[in-house]
């Protein structure tokens, strides 16, 4: 039986301007009981930079910047830099971070050595349109038709030109045999993908990609939290048991969309294999705080730390402010393993 147990609020908007409006999805990186987060901050014109505070446990803000770590410095973020991702591979921190221009939410990357002084290196996500990726997927059959679905939503919403949206690269914290790899969504599946360096990733690279599309899934809507779409969470946690991933899933109902909280197994050796998922959601949107904000009804998890057998899981609530949740992580690779359905217990 999992406990989820909620433990509040750790972060709200501010008066100073870059973080006005709101606070949301944080990167987490932990370093011993110390945890760095870099966080979506959004200001009253709804423009979006990275903030930092700093963790003394799991909870206590003990340091946070006036100032924004990461700015908007080019025209494919001049509208955003959001919702940031942080691992650490040997000696280099890699931030992955949504860059949006107002129309286009592609995925970008920065490089850092000290979490203090970050470096750009652009656009990593497919810069490829919808018009053009529908024809790709034309070409396999064995894709199933949501894929068509989104391609024709983000047209209509946007326009033809419109780029295929790249909004959730969780990029493991060590590479698999002898490359990186990353988990990343193409609505409205995860799939996961392997590279030998970041510069391989250009457009003839993702063309090849997308042609086979369908046999790089890992995970698929499946049960009646997933109705809309499954997408990305925190980075992968590397355990005995496999690689945890801690997702959000997204329930389509007349009154909205409602964001929950999910997590899965993936194979420790061979990440490409699914070894269990929740049948049930992990936590959903319950306090007030996470039914009414910006966006109403979202638990949007994006970092993670570890404190011996619990899990903490940093999460976006309603798009407005950050708030944690705690999980014991046996517990709950045992469910995953093992799922009960309706037989978990949530703690609120």
């Amino acid at each position: 039986m999992i406990k989820v147990k909620k433990l509040g609020v750790i972060l709200e908007p501010t008066k100073i301007p870059f973080e006005s409006q709101a606070v949301l999805n944080p990167g987490t990186y932990q370093e011993g009981k110390f945890v760095h987060l870099f966080y979506r901050a959004i200001d009253k014109r709804n423009h979006s930079c990275i903030g930092y505070a700093k963790l003394d446990g799991p909870t206590k803000v003990v340091e946070r910047s006036r100032r924004p770590i990461v700015r908007r410095n080019f025209n494919y973020e001049k509208k955003g830099v959001e919702d940031p991702r942080i691992v650490k591979i040997g000696n280099i921190f890699y931030l992955l971070y949504v860059a949006h221009d107002g129309k286009n939410a592609l995925t970008a990357y920065a490089t850092s050595h000290d979490l203090k002084h970050f470096k750009k290196h652009g656009v990593v996500s497919a810069q490829i349109t919808y018009h053009e990726a529908e024809r790709i997927f034309k070409k396999n059959p064995r894709l199933k038709d949501a894929y068509f679905f989104f391609a024709s939503f983000y047209e209509q919403f946007a326009g033809q030109d419109v780029l295929l949206w790249e909004k959730d690269f969780l990029l493991f914290p060590k590479k698999i045999r002898g490359q990186f790899a990353l988990v990343h969504r193409v609505l409205p599946d995860m799939q996961i993908v392997f590279f030998k360096k970041f510069s391989d990733l250009t457009n003839n690279f993702w063309r090849q990609y997308l042609k086979d599309l369908s046999k790089h899934v890992i995970l698929e809507g499946k049960h009646w939290f997933e109705s809309r779409n499954i997408g990305g969470g925190a980075p992968p946690i590397e355990t005995k048991a496999g690689w945890l991933l801690i997702l959000h899933s997204v329930e389509e109902l007349n009154r909205g969309r409602v964001y929950h909280a999910s997590a899965a197994l993936l194979d420790k050796n061979n990440p490409e294999k699914l070894i269990g998922r929740l049948h049930e959601p992990l936590f959903s949107p319950t306090k007030p705080w996470e039914k009414s904000g910006v966006v109403s009804n979202v638990v949007f998890p994006t970092g993670t730390a570890l404190f011996g057998d619990t899990l903490y899981i940093y999460y976006g609530a309603a798009d407005k402010r950050i708030g944690v949740a705690s999980v014991d992580i046996n517990d709950l690779i045992r469910e995953i393993k093992n799922p009960k359905g309706h037989h978990k217990k949530s703690l609120t």
